[in-house]
This record gives structure tokens, sequence and C-alpha cells, in this order.
């Protein structure tokens, strides 16, 4: 006999992208229509009403026809099947309007609602730097690039040319980074994108991996408080945004390798007495000699 349970699990990648995206629809909007799932994955009313009804048969009770909205409402005992509803995991997707990658839907919002970011520079390099470099991650070879970097001596206005082995892209927030073994100086380091002026991945296969990267291996747990500066109705107010109990510690496992750029993410007042602006830098670090020998340029 075939159980519903045996049924979901053998549902196609393709179709489960579907479901996910009902499940989504239909929690974070309310409601969810055959013109929803329609509109978002290029499909027919037959085929939209076809996925709506397969959904009903995995996860039967989850949703409820509605006669005044047209469309299926979420149930009172509700509760997710396809998809991860946490804020973290939704919230990039409905902000990047997808329901799978190159969808047909264009710059129509498929989830109907508003979304805004800043207008951040994009700091990137251009696409055949960037397949060299992705290229030379994936095949784990040396990359040879032409690096700009900011600690170049004075007076040297030419970039320097480097050979690389990297092994781990990094989105530190306003930024990409790879972190890569620097052959010259016999360590790892990381490499701003954007500053790659050239890249070409070689044949040579890389001699290091982020086995031996023992700051990106090895973690620390950074710990935070909301920075003594501010009044004790804030305070609590940032326990709350953090999601810790009242006179909590804010606790972040990081790599030591991303230390640095976490702090400077988070506007941590990293100084010994706590003298930055609380109104800018609303936490303050509690275990700065536990951490410092680890990211001493964000302490400097």
């Amino acid at each position: 006999m075939i159980t519903r349970e045996k049924m979901r699990l053998d549902v196609k990648w393709a179709t489960r992208q579907r479901l996910q995206y009902i499940e989504i629809m239909a929690w974070y909007t309310g409601v969810v229509t055959r013109s929803d799932v329609a509109r978002a994955f290029g499909l027919s009313d037959p085929a939209a009403t076809k996925d709506l009804k397969l959904y009903s048969d995995l996860a039967p009770g989850n949703l409820v026809y509605n006669h005044s909205v047209f469309g299926f409402v979420p149930a009172d005992s509700f509760g997710s099947v396809f998809a991860d509803l946490s804020p973290a995991i939704v919230l990039p997707i409905i902000a990047a309007n997808l329901a799978v990658a190159n969808g047909p839907y264009g710059a129509e919002s498929i989830y109907g609602l508003p979304t805004a970011a800043l207008p951040l520079p994009a700091r990137l390099p251009g696409p055949q730097t960037l397949a060299q470099i992705t290229r030379a991650i994936h095949g784990r070879r040396k990359l040879r690039v032409t690096y700009r970097s900011l600690s170049n001596r004075e007076g040297d206005e030419s970039p320097a040319q480097r050979i690389i082995e990297p092994h781990t892209l990094v989105n530190a927030g306003i930024r990409w980074h790879a972190r890569a073994y620097n052959e010259e100086s016999c360590d790892f380091r990381d490499f701003v994108l954007s500053r790659i002026e050239q890249a070409e991945c070689l044949q040579t296969l890389a001699e290091s991996s982020m086995q031996y990267d023992d700051d990106w291996m090895e973690t620390v747990k950074l710990r935070l408080t909301p920075h003594a500066g501010l009044d004790a109705v804030k305070r609590a107010s940032l326990l709350l945004d953090y999601g810790a109990a009242a006179d909590a510690v804010i606790e972040i496992d990081v790599k030591r390798a991303l230390l640095g750029y976490l702090l400077q993410r988070l506007n941590v007042d990293t100084t010994p007495k706590h003298a930055m602006n609380p109104d800018v830098c609303q936490l303050m670090l509690l275990n700065r000699d536990e951490i410092e020998p680890f990211a001493e340029w964000a302490f400097k």
C-alpha cells in the first residue's frame, strides 16, 4: 500500500519546488490561488489546479478553500510539509522574487509583497574574472591573479601578481571575497573580488585546502551585550531584537576567519572601555581578550 508519506518523499524535484511555493505563499500572504501558481511557474490553469490538488492529497487539512478570496487559506492546524518557513530562509526568497531560479515571472512580484534594499555598490569583478575564480575553486586548482591590495607598499601603484589557491567564496555583507592560500606569504588570506583585476585558472592542482586553514576550520564564541551607554528600555529592546532573554548575553558561534567582518557588520564597540557612540555601536564586546588575536585588524 502506498502511503501519503511515501508519496511525499517520492515527489520529483520540480514538483517539490511548486509545492514549496504553495506553502510559502499560503502561510506568508494568507492565501494561495490557482493564478498565483500559474503565474509563478508559467503554467496553464489546469496544471496549476493539479498542483494544488496534489498538495491537498499530500498535506491533507493543511489548506482550506475560501470562496470569498477564491483561493486556499492556511487551516488552524497548518504545519509546513515541504518548505522551511523560518524567516531567515523565507525573507531572502521573497526579496529576490524567487519561486525557482530564472522563473518566467519577470519583474512581477510573485508573492505580492513589496520589498526594498539599500542601493549598495556591487563591488564585484566582471563575469570572465569571476568565472576564472570559481573554476579554480571548483577544480581545486591554482589561480594567478593581478590584485590591487590596500596594503601595497607606499609608492607602489601597480597591482601585484600572485599565485593563490582559493577554497571558498565569502559574502561579508557589503562585499565578496575569496578565502585562499597565498603562495607568496605562505598563509591563508582574504582576497576582495572587486580588487582582482585579472585572473587565470591554472592547470596546476592546488596543494593546500581548507582543512589546512586553521582560522577557517576553528570557531570562537562571540559574546555581546547591549551597550552600557543605552538606557534600560533600549537595552531590553535590543535583547528582544536579537532573540535573547532579558539580562542574557548574545552569543554567536563564528569562524575565526570571519570574526572581524561580523564585528564590523554588527557595528560592535570593540574598545576596551566601550567608548564609542552607543547610538551607532549599540552592542559591546564582552570577551575582547579572548577573540582579539584572531581579528586584530578589527580592533585598530
